[in-house]
C-alpha cells in the first residue's frame, strides 16, 4: 500500500473533524460581522473543493472497479471510515473479486453502499465523464468527452461547480449532434462558447447555456411542424385545480411576456395591487381589502372619532426615489398563504407569488367585456395592452442573417414571424447599429419622453449592473450626466438601473462608464473584480448576443488600457 496514499486518506478524515470543530465554533451568536463574512467565503471555498473531489472520487470508484470489492474487503473500508487510523487504512486496501459480486456498477455501488441519491450518481459519473476521462469495456481509460472544460477543470483556481454543471448540459445535447465531423465541430463550437461566457461573465453563464442547449435540442424546425404543436391543452384535475399547458410560437410568447410584465409592475394601472386584489375576489368570493370593517377603516373614519380628516401622511408623501426596497418584500408566504402566527396580520397581496397575480391579470382580461362604450372596464387592473419591443441589428439585417430581430424579452423572431409581429398593433420597432446603440436619438429635454424610455429599455433589456435579473419593467432611467450639473437628456448619456443598483451607483458602489459610440458600461469596484474589466448585463440576451457583448467589452477593456479610447467613469 502507498504510504502517500494512507496519508492522504488521514488527511480527509482531519479535515473533517476540523470542519465540524471550526463550524462549532463559528456558530456563536456572538461572531462578529467580519468573521462571518470570512466564514461564508472560507466554506464556498471548502464547497467549490468539495465539488471537485466528489467528481474525482467518482471517477475513481469506477477506474478502480471499487464495486467489485470482496465482502472483508468492504467491512474493512467501512471500519476505517468509522475509525480513520493508519493502521484500518492499511487493512482498508482491499481486494476485487472476478466472481459474483455484491453491485453491479460503479453507480450502484455509490448508491447503494455509499448512500448517495441515484440521480446524484448518475450525474456525478458523466461529469467524470465529460471532465476527468471515463473506462472502456476493456477497463482502458478513455479521453474526456469535453477536452476544453477538461483543461479548465484541471485548475484549482477555476471554481468546478459550474463547469460541472455546464458538462451536464452539454452532454445532454449528444442524441442531438448529428453524426460525423459536423457533429464534432457542432460539439466543439458550443464548448467553445461556453467556456467563454464561464470566463467572462459567470453569473449569466448558466442561463446563457441553457438556451444554447434548448436550442440544439429544437433544431431548424419548419413554422408548420411548429404550427400543429401550438394550441392551450387541458390535463385534467390535480389536488383539486384544473391544469392546463400552453405552447406558444416566439412572438406569441413576446406579447404573453409584455402582459405579465404590466401586471407584474405596481407602477402601472394593469399592475394595480388593489385592483387585482379586488378583481381576484370575482373569482373567491373575497371582497378584498374595503371599508367594509372597523379594522381596515382609517383612524379618521372610524366609529366615535369626532376629529376632522386630514391627509393622509402615507398617501400624501411621494416615494423617495433613493430608497432601498425593503428586503422582505419578495418573501414567500407560507404555505397556507396566511398569517403565521395568532395575531399577525395576513401577508400583503404584494408578498403573494407572482404566478398569481398573472393568472388574475389574465382571467381579468378574458373576461373583460370589448364594446366600444366600456371605456370605464379598460382601466380595471389587470386589463393591459401589451406593449411588445422588438429590437432589429441594423447591420445584420442588411447582410441578411437568418435571424436579426429579437424581443426585449430575449425570444429570438424569424425574418417570417417578425413580418407578421410588426402587422400588429402594439409592436414598437426599435433599430440598433453593431454597438447597441439607437441610430434615433431624439431630442433633449429635462425628463425623458415616453417613446426615449421605451427605446432605452428595448436597447438594454434590464438593469446595467452585470448579472442582476430585475426585468426591465422594473428598472429606472438613469442620467448619466447630471441636469444639475449642466447634463442633457440624451439617450446616449442614459442609463438603466433597478432600484437597489440605482441607489448603489449614486453612492459610489460602482461606476457607469461612458464611450464615445458605444453602449454604457459598467466599472465594478477592485474587490469585486480585481482585473477591472469594463463588463456589460448580458443576462436578457441571447447567447449569441451575449458572445459578441462579452466581445465588445473586451475589446473596449483593451483599448482602454492601451490608452487608445477616451472613456468617461461616470462620478456618483
Amino acid at each position: 500500500m502507498s504510504t502517500a496514499t494512507a496519508q492522504a486518506l488521514a488527511n480527509l478524515a482531519a479535515a473533517s473533524e476540523l470542519l465540524a470543530a471550526a463550524t462549532a465554533a463559528l456558530s456563536d451568536p456572538g461572531l462578529s460581522a467580519g468573521h462571518a463574512a470570512c466564514f461564508g467565503l472560507l466554506l464556498e471555498t471548502l464547497g467549490a473543493g468539495q465539488s471537485r473531489a466528489q467528481i474525482e472520487a467518482a471517477h475513481a470508484l469506477r477506474r478502480t472497479g471499487a464495486h467489485k470489492l470482496d465482502q472483508p474487503s468492504l467491512h474493512a473500508a467501512a471500519q476505517a471510515g468509522a475509525d480513520p487510523t493508519m493502521d484500518h487504512f492499511a487493512a482498508a486496501e482491499g481486494r476485487t473479486t472476478a466472481g459474483r459480486t455484491a453491485f453491479r456498477s460503479a453507480r450502484s455501488f455509490m448508491q447503494d453502499w455509499l448512500d448517495i441519491p441515484r440521480s446524484t450518481a448518475h450525474d456525478r459519473l458523466i461529469q467524470a465523464d465529460c471532465l476527468i476521462g471515463g473506462v472502456d469495456e476493456s477497463g482502458a481509460p478513455t479521453e474526456p468527452w469535453l477536452e476544453d472544460l477538461a483543461e479548465d477543470f484541471a485548475d484549482p483556481a477555476l471554481d468546478p461547480r459550474l463547469l460541472a454543471a455546464t458538462a451536464l448540459k452539454l452532454h445532454s445535447t449528444r442524441k442531438d449532434l448529428p453524426a460525423g465531423a459536423a457533429g464534432a465541430e457542432q460539439k466543439q463550437r458550443l464548448q467553445s462558447d461556453a467556456r467563454q461566457l464561464m470566463h467572462s461573465e459567470p453569473k449569466s453563464a448558466r442561463k446563457h447555456i441553457a438556451t444554447m442547449v434548448a436550442q440544439v435540442k429544437a433544431g431548424k424546425r419548419p413554422l408548420k411542424a411548429l404550427l400543429d404543436e401550438v394550441g392551450l391543452f387541458r390535463r385534467g384535475t390535480r389536488r383539486g385545480l384544473i391544469e392546463y399547458i400552453l405552447r406558444v410560437l416566439p412572438s406569441q410568447a413576446a406579447a404573453i411576456e409584455a402582459h405579465f410584465a404590466s401586471t407584474g409592475n405596481p407602477a402601472t394601472q394593469a399592475g394595480d395591487r388593489q385592483g387585482l386584489q379586488e378583481a381576484e375576489g370575482e373569482f373567491t368570493g373575497d371582497p378584498g381589502e374595503g371599508w367594509d370593517d372597523e379594522a381596515t377603516k382609517p383612524d379618521w373614519a372610524r366609529e366615535g372619532n369626532t376629529d376632522p380628516p386630514g391627509p393622509d401622511p402615507d398617501l400624501g408623501a411621494e416615494p423617495d426615489a433613493d430608497a432601498q426596497p425593503d428586503p422582505e418584500a419578495g418573501a414567500e408566504p407560507d404555505a397556507a398563504g396566511t398569517a403565521g402566527a395568532a395575531g399577525e396580520p395576513a401577508p400583503a397581496w404584494e408578498d403573494l407569488k407572482p404566478e398569481r397575480r398573472r393568472l388574475i391579470g389574465l382571467m381579468a382580461l378574458l373576461l373583460k367585456d370589448h364594446r366600444a362604450n366600456n371605456a370605464a372596464e379598460s382601466n380595471r387592473a389587470g386589463l393591459a395592452t401589451a406593449q411588445v419591443s422588438i429590437i432589429l441589428d441594423y447591420e445584420k439585417m442588411l447582410s441578411g442573417a437568418p435571424r436579426y430581430a429579437v424581443s426585449s424579452s430575449g425570444l429570438g423572431f424569424s425574418p417570417g414571424e417578425l413580418r407578421a409581429a410588426m402587422c400588429n398593433a402594439g409592436i414598437y420597432p426599435v433599430i440598433l447599429n453593431g454597438r447597441s446603440l439607437p441610430l434615433d436619438l431624439g431630442r433633449t429635454q429635462r425628463l425623458f419622453t415616453k417613446a426615449q424610455g421605451r427605446t432605452i429599455r428595448a436597447a438594454y433589456r434590464g438593469c446595467a449592473y452585470p448579472g442582476c435579473a430585475m426585468p426591465v419593467e422594473r428598472c429606472e432611467l438613469d442620467h448619466l450626466d447630471a441636469w444639475e450639473k449642466g447634463g442633457c437628456t440624451d439617450i446616449h448619456s442614459a442609463s438603466l438601473c433597478c432600484p437597489v443598483h440605482h441607489v448603489e451607483r449614486h453612492c459610489g458602489l460602482f461606476h457607469a462608464v461612458k464611450i464615445p459610440g458605444c453602449r454604457p458600461m459598467v466599472l465594478l469596484p477592485p474587490d469585486l473584480d480585481p482585473d477591472q474589466q469594463l463588463r456589460i448585463n448580458t443576462y436578457f440576451m441571447t447567447p449569441e448576443e451575449a458572445l459578441a457583448a462579452e466581445d465588445l467589452a473586451q475589446r473596449m477593456t483593451a483599448q482602454w488600457r492601451a490608452g487608445q479610447l477616451d472613456v468617461d467613469i461616470v462620478e456618483p
